[in-house]
């Protein structure tokens, strides 16, 4: 399925809007810690919290939830005074706190382009999970309420920030093993029934919108390049209670200007461990596993030019939730020197084209 000249239109008019927008900054001065009010209280905003105490520019401040206990308790292991504990109805009052710079969104899919929208008009800086919303309208009106408010939007890629991605990239930007081939990548696991991922009105999509992502992201910042053309299935087990409202599982091919193939595969069917594995015109590299937490590890094969055989066993010893300090320390470092984020909005915009046309070509209304 070819994607359309309007959609690439859209988001390059998006993007040159942003560029041309002043940016609110925070005072740098030595020392000086970006404040984060963290909005939902769940798994991953757990980690990004651990991984902010050993960020030397980020701080936890506030804390927005609508379960008091749970508040309390982070607050106290935070040592966030009372009066920077928010709810969902009254968060709009951090407008009113200057310890706060920016907010950190780890809420369900469906609710990220509200709480984006607002905290923007709070005059706060966002840093949203992936996938940054649910429809790429939504991803729209959040670019441009971010930009009107003069505050920058960073989507949660925290791969983008991770050394062995990092270190994957270079290799493959140095030439040293030639041209792409293809490209294969899944990552997905299994779902519970009760899990608020399986809900469509809370998760927008199944597995392709939660961990899917990764290959649809990895495969684009691994080529450098954005597909040309997508085709996908779907498929989901009438039988099973748990796919009466997601998908269960879903596959999808795409072609890239330079030739290179890609084939991801994703499901909450069963466990699959994320990987990307690329083969090119001199070897290959996989990253198995890639997307985890920690427990990454690069392997390789390949015969540069002009050059001898070469062999990568690389594994990665950092420990979880060093990916979420990495992604903490740029965000802060953007908001006090007024820089870009490396994946802003206009990123997360793209994916959820894909996204939207990965779904499309499997016959899923997105």
């Amino acid at each position: 399925m070819d994607l359309s000249r309007r959609d690439f239109t859209r988001i390059g008019a998006v993007s040159l809007a942003a560029s041309l927008s002043p940016t609110l900054v925070a005072q740098s001065a030595p020392g000086r810690k970006i404040g984060y009010c963290i909005i939902g209280l769940g798994r991953i905003s757990d980690l990004f919290m651990a991984g902010v105490q050993s960020s030397p520019n980020s701080r936890v401040v506030a804390l927005v939830s609508g379960h008091p206990e749970k508040a309390a308790r982070y607050a106290e292991k935070y040592g966030i005074p009372a009066s920077s504990i928010y709810n969902y109805q009254n968060m709009d009052a951090i407008r009113s706190n200057p310890a706060i710079d920016a907010v950190y969104i780890g809420l369900p899919n469906s609710m990220h382009a509200e709480y984006t929208i607002r905290s923007a008009r709070a005059g706060k800086h966002v840093l949203c999970e992936k996938p940054m919303a649910t429809t790429v309208a939504e991803g729209e009106q959040m670019i441009a309420t971010c930009r009107d408010a003069n505050v920058k939007l960073m989507i949660a890629y925290r791969c983008h920030y991770e050394t062995t991605h990092q270190r994957v990239v270079k290799l493959l930007r140095s030439g040293a093993l030639g041209k792409i081939n293809l490209i294969q990548s899944a990552f997905g696991f299994s779902c519970d029934g009760n899990d608020w991922r399986v809900k469509k009105a809370l998760a927008g999509h199944g597995p392709l919108f939660d961990v899917g992502i990764y290959c649809l992201n990895a495969c684009r910042y691994l080529t450098g390049e954005e597909p040309s053309q997508i085709s996908a299935y779907a498929f989901s087990d009438p039988s099973d209670p748990r796919f009466t409202e997601v998908e269960e599982s879903v596959t999808w091919t795409m072609k890239f200007p330079s030739g290179a193939l890609a084939s991801c595969a994703t499901t909450f069917g069963g466990q699959m461990e994320g990987y990307f594995r690329v083969y090119t015109n001199r070897g290959w590299l996989e990253v198995s596993p890639a997307f985890g937490y920690d427990g990454l590890h690069l392997r390789a094969e390949y015969l540069p030019e002009g050059g001898p055989f070469t062999t990568l066993d690389e594994p990665n010893p950092e420990k979880s939730p060093y990916h979420f300090t990495l992604e903490a320390n740029h965000f802060s470092t953007c908001v006090l020197e007024n820089r870009t984020p490396k994946s802003p909005g206009e990123e997360g915009l793209r994916d959820m084209v894909y996204l939207t046309q990965i779904l499309r070509s499997a016959g899923i209304p997105a």
